[in-house]
């Protein structure tokens, strides 16, 4: 991945989102179509495998703990469910999963473990798999890694200037430190922000500077429109004009040409017409499926007639990096075996106590 050397301050990046909305919409189209398909469209789906219950105080998110939503706090997905769920979004056109989970961090345990297989059996589907599950490790990454993992999400949301009045819970920094974790893997990194939660121009594009100063920018940046939720701090903010999604995403495409730059929440306030135009701007990916993990996302069947309206088509999985090698993960295996021998014990036991048919519990007699 590379960055477009002409920009190199957020000044720069200031006056190109502010080019005259036709120029800086043809020049974006004009460098989307030197590095990618324009007639390509990337569908992924993102499954929330562990819903709500998050101790962060993310001022624009419906599943932080302390807000009253209409989330409800749920527990870990099973491997099934999400494997059934995979093969449903791979049927209707999907070549990406990507599995969200409301956790601050991964923590080192069984629910971790799950993922782990979770991540190899949507490999096994020949799917890209990616996950967003906070912040991680870099031995957790090794092992997301190892089971298949093509991508991790980890998005910095806005500007370091503006962050902290949209998050104390977590600092900037513990972001970058994720991001670098999952580079030093060799996962794919997706990362990008949200737009509309009352920054300035000058913080989108000090988010896109984030991106900038890093020594390889993200394979693939997100651009969210906020979808305000009652009960969340953000509930009264505005619905972002389809004009700043276009300005967004042109601005991202011309300043990272080799990067997906991925149309992501907020599809349901956009018309076709204004979708359109953000794939003319260079958006290559968008989410698939009724909801984005919380948030409510147009029907499969509607991104399939938006696709035929446009002349679009989906986009195969692996176009822009190998499918990894699931390996077996040695901390499962080891702990796989511990329970086989406690079996193992349990049923000697228990075989012993049959034989020896003159054992009897000794008998408590109670005081009087």
């Amino acid at each position: 991945m590379k960055v477009n050397p002409a920009y190199k301050t957020k000044e720069d990046l200031v006056e190109l989102y502010n080019t005259p909305l036709m120029e800086l919409l043809y020049k974006a189209a004009t460098v989307h179509r030197e590095h990618h398909n324009p007639l390509e469209v990337q569908m992924s789906s993102l499954l929330s495998i562990k819903t709500g219950g998050c101790p962060e105080d993310c001022g624009y998110c419906p599943q932080a703990a302390r807000y009253h939503t209409d989330v409800n706090a749920q527990k870990l997905m099973s491997v099934e469910s999400v494997i059934e769920q995979a093969k449903n979004a791979k049927a209707n056109g999907s070549s990406r999963l990507c599995m969200g989970a409301a956790w601050r961090n991964i923590r080192d345990n069984r629910d971790f473990d799950n993922v782990i297989q979770m991540v190899q059996a949507v490999n096994g589907l020949d799917m890209e798999v990616c996950c967003t599950l906070g912040m991680m490790s870099d031995e957790q990454a090794k092992r997301l890694k190892n089971a298949g993992l093509y991508a991790y999400n980890h998005n910095l949301d806005t500007s370091e200037d503006y962050y902290d009045d949209i998050i104390s819970t977590r600092e900037y920094q513990d972001r970058l430190s994720t991001i670098d974790n999952a580079k030093n893997a060799g996962i794919s990194v997706c990362s990008g922000g949200i737009i509309g939660m009352g920054e300035s121009i000058e913080d989108r594009m000090g988010l896109l500077m984030s991106y900038i100063k890093m020594d390889t920018p993200p394979e693939s940046i997100p651009i969210n429109a906020l979808v305000p939720v009652e009960g969340t701090p953000m509930a009264d903010q505005k619905v972002v004009e389809i004009w700043e999604m276009v300005r967004m995403v042109a601005t991202t495409r011309i300043v990272f040409p080799e990067s997906v730059v991925r149309l992501s929440a907020g599809r349901t306030s956009m018309s076709k017409e204004g979708q359109a135009l953000c794939f003319m701007a260079g958006a290559s990916s968008i989410f698939a499926g009724d909801m984005l993990l919380t948030t409510p996302n147009p029907e499969f069947n509607e991104d399939k007639e938006l696709f035929e309206i446009l002349g679009l088509k989906p986009k195969a999985p692996f176009q822009d990096g190998e499918k990894p090698e699931s390996k077996t993960d040695e901390l499962i295996e080891e702990k796989k075996k511990k329970a086989a021998a406690r079996e193992k014990e349990l049923a000697e036991a228990r075989a012993n106590s049959e034989k020896n048919s003159d054992f009897a519990p000794r008998k408590v007699v109670s005081a009087k």
